[in-house]
């Protein structure tokens, strides 16, 4: 699972259109989301960091929620944005939420292991979470 990393308000407009999760390394006004959700209709998560996710107005926060489109607040630990405009979540983050869910592991506990873990934010595990169990009902 790929969160692509945007750094700044040019970068919003060359957005791949079909981006599903990403996160905003600046601080956004509302013309900033605006454009973000017109740029990238198929948008499920917009992540940003604590002291961002702070100074987002209401009426972004009650927009965002009719288009149904989570804001979380998170980081993305570690990376590099001049070497992969990406940040991948590692394959066995994921590999582990698949093995506690199947054991039967409630999500909240779930989500607070992996979240100290992997230093993923835990509305990015309940995220995964409710993608995973997607698949899983439609395989």
């Amino acid at each position: 699972m790929k969160i692509r990393v945007v750094s700044s308000r040019e970068e919003i407009l060359a957005l791949n259109p079909n981006e599903r999760i990403v996160h905003l390394a600046f601080r956004p006004s509302n013309r900033d989301i605006f454009a973000l959700v017109e740029n990238c209709p198929k948008i499920e998560v917009i992540q940003l960091p604590k002291s961002y996710r702070r100074t987002v107005s209401k009426s972004i926060e009650m927009f965002l929620e009719m288009q149904r489109i989570q804001l979380i607040e998170g980081d993305v630990w570690g990376h590099r944005k001049d070497i992969n405009e990406y940040y991948n979540i590692p394959s066995s983050v994921i590999e582990k939420i698949k093995e506690m869910k199947m054991e039967g592991t409630p999500a909240e506990r779930i989500e607070e292991k992996i979240s100290r873990e992997s230093k993923l934010n835990p509305a990015m595990i309940a995220y995964i979470l409710s993608k995973e169990g997607a698949r899983e009902a439609l395989a």
